[in-house]
């Protein structure tokens, strides 16, 4: 991809004024921090409160009588069980239960859904859902284009956009979300992130974001906010085991392996990827994706092979020191008789063997 071709959101010169080190992250122009560096970033996240500009994520819109229909039959979890204003982690799922991609699925009316897609995945996701809305009495809308995305994550996120809207917060709860204005702003508001945080998303119009995002920053001044890149957001996730497209999950991937049961549910009827799910679900899974802490010195990267003796047992898809819990931990995918806790093993590191162990997780769940 050229430098022509390079996507950006419209806060893009606003993250080079504020001295952000840009990156191209699947074919877009991104901060992967500011100068105040990715660990601080991300213990600002844990013990205040902090600014993402993720506006490169894609959104669909279904619409029409048989809207719920359409995402009945191309996601894995159960969308019928949403209320107007709820919101649901789930799966487009593969004829074989691999991922097309992880979403959000809002539900506006029994009529209206709203989904959250990966930023590398909008187009091939809007291409797979229209491939399956043939059969329906349902439209689907690439919305993309038309909404810009931040999220304030952090203890702290509640208490800043108070001052910033009439918008009872407080009353928005978990995977919940409403409209209204914020910075004089309208905005989809929804109390999620990907952070292990509390905190909201607000989705606006693309030519109002620089100023929703400067008034943030302005009105968390007090609260010491920080503007956050993507290192931080990758280490924050990570501490909350929330998987990563294309390194923990992906089309080879099945919901099941990566250890994301409960998005599965074939009780409500036919899915893409069903079948193939309930016959892994019978027979037994061989493979589970786990957490592991390093004992001892050493990093374990993405990637990484993991061994039990001379046998590679599997690999890394997420490694990284965990800044605020101060460990080194990691994802891996291991056989299933690997996978109970306590269980060792070792990740070659560059050709020197380090030692881990299988761990509980999320690694990080904050108090409530």
């Amino acid at each position: 991809m050229t430098t022509n071709q390079i996507k950006k959101t419209p806060l893009n010169e606003t993250h080079r004024r504020m001295g952000a080190r840009m990156i191209d992250f699947g074919g877009w122009d991104m901060p992967v921090q500011y100068p105040a560096g990715t660990i601080e970033e991300h213990l600002t996240v844990r013990r205040a409160v902090g600014l993402f500009d993720v506006s490169h994520m894609g959104e669909l819109e279904i619409r029409g009588r048989q809207a719920l229909d359409l995402v009945q039959r191309v996601t894995s979890n159960d969308a019928s069980r949403l209320s107007d204003g709820q919101i649901q982690y789930s799966a487009l799922t593969s004829p074989h239960g691999g991922f097309i991609d992880d979403i959000l699925v809002h539900r506006f009316a029994s009529d209206h859904y709203f989904i959250c897609v990966n930023a590398s995945n909008a187009d091939k996701d809007d291409n797979w859902v229209r491939e399956h809305a043939g059969e329906f009495d349902a439209e689907v809308i690439n919305r993309s284009a038309d909404f810009s995305q931040l999220a304030v994550q952090g203890p702290q996120a509640l208490a800043l956009l108070r001052t910033l809207t009439n918008v009872r917060l407080d009353s928005i709860r978990y995977y919940w979300f409403t409209r209204g204005e914020v910075a004089g702003i309208d905005c989809i508001i929804s109390r999620t992130g990907y952070t292990g945080e509390d905190g909201f998303e607000l989705y606006c119009n693309p030519a109002n974001v620089e100023a929703l995002w400067n008034r943030i920053i302005e009105a968390g001044e007090p609260l010491a906010i920080l503007p956050c890149g993507l290192a931080a957001r990758n280490t924050l996730r990570l501490e909350a085991k929330m998987a990563l497209y294309g390194n923990d999950i992906d089309t080879e991937t099945t919901v099941l392996e990566a250890d994301l049961a409960w998005i599965f549910k074939p009780e409500k009827g036919d899915f893409i990827g069903r079948d193939r799910l309930l016959e892994q679900k019978d027979a037994g899974i061989t493979r589970k994706l786990v957490g592991f802490e390093v004992v001892g010195a050493g990093i374990a990267r993405d990637h990484y092979p993991a061994f039990v003796g001379d046998r590679q047992a599997g690999i890394v898809t997420s490694g990284s020191p965990a800044p605020f819990l101060r460990r080194n931990i990691g994802l891996a995918y291991l056989p299933i008789e690997l996978t109970a806790i306590g269980t060792p093993f070792e990740i070659d590191v560059r050709g020197r063997r380090i030692n881990a162990i299988v761990v509980q997780t999320p690694f990080y769940k904050r108090a409530r």
